[in-house]
């Protein structure tokens, strides 16, 4: 069985809910799978002026622990194009992983949120690469077996790169059926991965 952390940092709870969904998606294909989020960086009062979610359940990770999965699904919301700084100070803590190589052969995949369809998503999961090929990782996307990030008959996320969502200006857009269905299957797919990785 393979063990897949769902690991996110989310403000506003979208990115929370697309991670519960791909952590459906993954536990479908058999995996032993743990949500967890990343510290929280602004001050409490900061971050209630700001309308933040304050009352997410999944524990806080620690870097180390990162280790002992067989893949890590990261989800972040989109911030000028890149991951929130939550996440990237998270992953700044990596270091003693990359020197001892931890993470090599692991699977890495990428989730994302964005206010509008232009607002970055894809630069966001792209660059996230980046850091996830410096690990050593086998880097996952969303293939376009998932069809229904084609067209245009609707408003919907996803790309190859990665399940996304989108929030609206103001936030209060939520993920629809399309996205959740996006991030069940990018899950699973990843799951199926690791499980054949591991064997």
């Amino acid at each position: 069985m393979a063990r897949v952390l769902v690991l996110y940092y989310s403000t506003y709870g979208h990115i929370e809910t697309m991670a519960a969904a791909v952590a459906e998606g993954a536990r479908s294909a058999g995996a032993d799978v743990v949500v967890k989020r990343v510290p929280e960086l602004m001050p409490d009062e900061v971050a209630r002026a700001a309308g933040a979610k304050l009352d997410q359940a999944a524990p806080v990770a620690s870097p180390n622990e990162l280790a002992d999965y067989d893949a890590i699904i990261f989800g972040t919301p989109t911030r000028f194009g890149n991951m929130a700084a939550q996440m990237r100070n998270f992953l700044d803590q990596t270091g003693g992983l990359w020197a001892q190589g931890k993470l090599i052969g692991r699977v890495g995949s990428v989730f994302t949120s964005s206010a509008n369809q232009h607002g970055g998503q894809e630069t966001t999961i792209t660059s996230f690469h980046t850091t996830l090929f410096h690990h050593g990782m086998v880097v996952v996307g969303l293939p376009y077996s998932f069809a229904d990030q084609m067209g245009i008959e609707e408003v919907k996320g996803g790309s190859p790169y990665g399940a996304t969502t989108l929030t609206g200006n103001d936030g209060a857009r939520q993920p629809s059926q399309i996205d959740l269905a996006g991030a069940r299957f990018q899950g699973k797919h990843v799951a199926e991965i690791a499980k054949r990785l591991r064997a």
